[in-house]
């Protein structure tokens, strides 16, 4: 019988977050969760529209953003600056105490420059260690954590580091803590048999089903980062992950993608 204390990982993607009505209610629901928990988000389309207002070329190669220096310098300032704080304010609306945290912040998420193989994605991080511990001290002062897509070196270099795989790194080391569920939130059901069918929701996913999905093609392109993250983290302490549209987070009931081993 699991006997720790259940915490709630979520992640929200650009659609919410661009969507001021969506994500103005999804802070209202998500502030009324009596767990604890921790709030991590992205914002890539956010970066690309103030890069292309700057002039800088924004480059993605299979959905993955290539960051160069100038891009660099964008994404902070986005992912750190502007849309962190405005999502750790709406919080504040529905005092829900957050915190707004790169990985350079109390030093609680650390990267490693991705090496160079086949591509250079230039100033991008892959996570080597988050500090659940400081994390859990934030929790335990009953403050939720909002992580933005930002992490750092120890050797005063900053990255871009996709936001999924950040959910997924910390719902694994809190794992260690807490028992996690881990939920990705964006603006579909699910994940979807049919494209083309927004309540075709594959309810159930495994590994088995996951592989068998792939290979057809119902998965692709940015979903197969999602759930390669997901995987991982069912692999590593954590109990439950769903993927699901907003409604997910204040009835749990709705039709949704939950994913097992």
């Amino acid at each position: 019988m699991n006997t720790k204390q259940k915490l709630l990982v979520a992640k929200i993607g650009g659609n919410i977050i661009g969507n001021q009505e969506a994500l103005g209610s999804f802070l209202e629901d998500f502030s009324k969760v009596e767990d604890p928990k921790i709030l991590i988000h992205g914002g890539g389309k956010s970066a690309t529209t103030l890069a292309s207002r700057l002039g800088v070329t924004t480059e993605m190669i299979d959905g993955r953003r290539i960051t160069s220096a100038e891009n660099l310098d964008i994404v902070v300032m986005t992912y750190a600056g502007l849309l962190n704080k405005t999502i750790v304010a709406g919080l504040q609306k529905h005092d829900c105490n957050a915190l707004g945290l790169t990985g350079a912040d109390a030093n609680v998420i650390i990267a490693d420059k991705r090496p160079v193989q086949f591509i250079d994605y230039g100033y991008v991080g892959d996570v080597t260690k988050v500090n659940n511990t400081t994390i859990k001290g934030f929790l335990e002062l009953g403050i939720t954590p909002v992580f933005c897509a930002v992490t750092h070196d120890k050797n005063g270099q900053l990255f871009n580091t996709n936001a999924d795989t950040i959910a997924s790194e910390i719902a694994s080391a809190m794992g260690e803590l807490f028992d996690v569920s881990l939920f990705y939130c964006f603006e579909l059901k699910g994940v979807l048999e049919n494209i083309e069918d927004k309540n075709s929701v594959i309810e159930h996913i495994n590994l088995k089903k996951y592989s068998e999905l792939r290979d057809t093609g119902v998965i692709a392109d940015g979903m197969l980062p999602k759930l390669q993250n997901c995987f991982e983290a069912l692999q590593k302490n954590v109990s439950k992950v769903h993927i699901a549209n907003a409604e997910f987070i204040k009835d749990n009931t709705t039709k949704h993608t939950t994913l097992s081993l």
